[in-house]
């Protein structure tokens, strides 16, 4: 079994019928976390600016697996999602799915582990700007 039938099995990622609204919702919030997260780092707040990038990239990335009809109910299974619906397809580059990973891991020592820096802040910041325009041109076709 791989991890993204263990996340179906475990009920952390769901079927769902995929719903126009709720995925433009999803952008339309990766879009808010992504000025927020520049504002963040124009006052010199790296914590926050790191924190609200990941969390752009979060609703970019839950706006394509609700496209292809799952709902997560967990970080690390909207990963793992992402990496099988997409990655797999090659309809995502490697680049995008990585740079999740590395900001989810960023978001996680930011909040949890109180370590983060204006250098991984721009990073996220730069990741999620290119993701979220990858979502608005892939979804809103």
């Amino acid at each position: 079994m791989n991890d993204f039938e263990r996340c179906l099995n475990n009920r952390k990622i769901i079927r769902i019928k995929p719903n126009k609204e709720i995925i433009d919702k999803e952008i339309q919030d990766a879009e808010y976390d992504l000025n927020k997260a520049e504002e963040s780092l124009k006052r010199g707040d790296a914590k926050w600016a790191s924190i609200q990038a990941y969390y752009s990239m979060f609703h970019s990335v839950k706006a394509f697996v609700l496209e292809k009809g799952y709902r997560e109910r967990s970080h690390y299974c909207l990963l793992v999602a992402l990496k099988e619906l997409y990655g797999k397809t090659g309809e995502m580059d490697k680049e995008h799915i990585e740079n999740f990973e590395i900001c989810m891991d960023i978001r996680h020592e930011a909040d949890y582990g109180m370590t983060y820096d204006k250098d991984s802040a721009m990073m996220c910041i730069k990741a999620s700007r290119k993701l979220l325009k990858k979502s608005k041109n892939i979804l809103n076709k």
